[in-house]
């Protein structure tokens, strides 16, 4: 749903029969000859059908994270696809901008569910050897839903003038694959013992059955989980977990993801390239006016131009390469997993609303950013990532095969840094 989402929208914004309807003033920049290649998508209202998810489900996560604690991780999943067929029917009905925003926003309200509930499952459910690899399942999925969506943004773009709600409209294909699904899966342990429930006998799990329990007293001994994640023992999670989310957002990826036709299109790409380009997608700015002018009168004008054309598709390729197997799925584990029990719902709806007001800002800002600073905009990315990479080799310790429920004695109080911060702890316990 997340996934096929994020590619979506990039392609149905690009295409002119959506624009000419909805967005009639982008429509008309688009195809005047003078018009700045970097500004002709420049306008809040575009801008504003893409981020209003985001917004959505920031405000959901947190309405999501009382659901998933009393009434368990599958029923969050059910409701998730529920708001989110609504909101695919209303988008794909679409006669006027308001039902177009509104069916954004029950698409957010689904997406803020799923993205609190799933990942909590997958950690929770994992054995403790293969947690990292079965979480990052979560990320997988969405990368699939991108290049899926890409592909059908290619193939309806010539179905005209309904190609853009029929692409609009198969985000219920996902959805509904969530909702018969969750009826499929067994609740996670964590969530049964916490509410009281139970699955199967203990008597050949004696062990997890007793880690778990004692997880789970100690949580219920918790009245307010979110005043909780305030304690300075809560910190060192929160600012892993909400740092994680804004670094994400800041590699650019979802700029690129969202944007990628457009932004093709700005480079001189036509409709139909610029769509089949979004199926590979990303775009690196490579060669420099140095590099031009020193090579130029050398080598040629057209070896420069081939050799750009293959040097661009490895660039944006291997950015991609690098985000789907870093940035992407670790940023959903580590927060997944960092969390006591007594506060892993409350801190991972702060993550997941982290998440969302920076998607937000991106989807929001990306456009007129690119207006402004054209190509200088990638350089704005690059430093960030410069910024992100300090703050893994200083502040983010390791979890690989640290067991869910001791993350506090395995991992945070023997970091150099984040120790400190767990005097609090050991003084309520005293």
């Amino acid at each position: 749903m997340f996934g096929y989402d994020i590619g979506i929208s990039g392609g149905v914004t690009s295409m002119d029969d959506f624009l000419e309807e909805f967005f009639p003033g982008v429509y008309a920049r688009k195809h005047k000859a003078k018009e700045d290649n970097y500004c002709k998508y420049d306008n809040q209202g575009l801008q504003l059908f893409t981020s209003s998810l985001y917004l959505a489900a920031l405000v959901s996560s947190f309405v999501a994270s009382k659901l998933c604690t009393k009434h368990g991780r599958r029923l969050t999943m059910q409701a998730a696809s529920v708001f989110f067929l609504a909101g695919v029917v209303l988008n794909a009905a679409a006669r006027n901008i308001a039902m177009l925003i509104i069916g954004r926003i029950l698409l957010g309200v689904g997406v803020g569910f799923a993205n609190q509930a799933v990942p909590l499952f997958l950690s929770e459910i994992a054995p403790v050897r293969i947690r990292g690899a079965l979480n990052i399942l979560f990320q997988l999925d969405v990368t699939i839903g991108i290049f899926v969506a890409n592909i059908v943004n290619y193939l309806v773009s010539n179905i005209h003038p309904w190609g853009w709600r029929l692409a609009l409209g198969l985000a219920g294909v996902p959805a509904t694959m969530l909702c018969l699904g969750s009826f499929v899966i067994a609740e996670t342990p964590t969530s049964l013992i916490e509410r009281e429930q139970k699955i199967r006998g203990t008597g050949n799990v004696d062990a997890e059955h007793q880690e778990i329990l004692h997880a789970c007293e100690m949580a219920r001994q918790v009245k307010q989980p979110f005043r909780n994640l305030m304690k300075r023992s809560s910190r060192p999670q929160l600012v892993i977990a909400i740092a994680m989310q804004v670094f994400q957002q800041f590699t650019g990826i979802n700029a690129i993801m969202f944007y990628a036709p457009v932004l093709f299109q700005t480079i001189g790409f036509k409709n139909d390239a610029s769509l089949l380009s979004a199926v590979i997608t990303g775009i690196v700015n490579v060669l420099s006016t140095v590099v031009s002018v020193v090579l130029v009168d050398k080598v040629g004008r057209r070896f420069l131009l081939l050799e750009a054309c293959g040097q661009m598709l490895i660039t944006q390729c291997l950015f991609v390469s690098s985000f789907a197997w870093s940035w992407g799925p670790l940023g959903w584990l580590i927060p997944s997993e960092t969390f006591p029990l007594a506060t892993r719902t409350a801190g991972y709806a702060f993550a997941v609303s982290s998440n969302m007001v920076f998607t937000f800002v991106i989807a929001q800002a990306f456009l007129s950013m690119m207006c402004h600073l054209r190509a200088g905009i990638f350089f704005f990315f690059a430093a960030w990532i410069v910024v992100m990479g300090l703050f893994v080799i200083f502040l983010l310790p390791e979890t690989k095969n640290v067991p869910i429920d001791e993350m506090t004695e395995k991992v945070w109080k023997k970091h150099w840094f984040w120790k400190r911060f767990m005097d609090e702890e050991e003084e309520e316990r005293r």
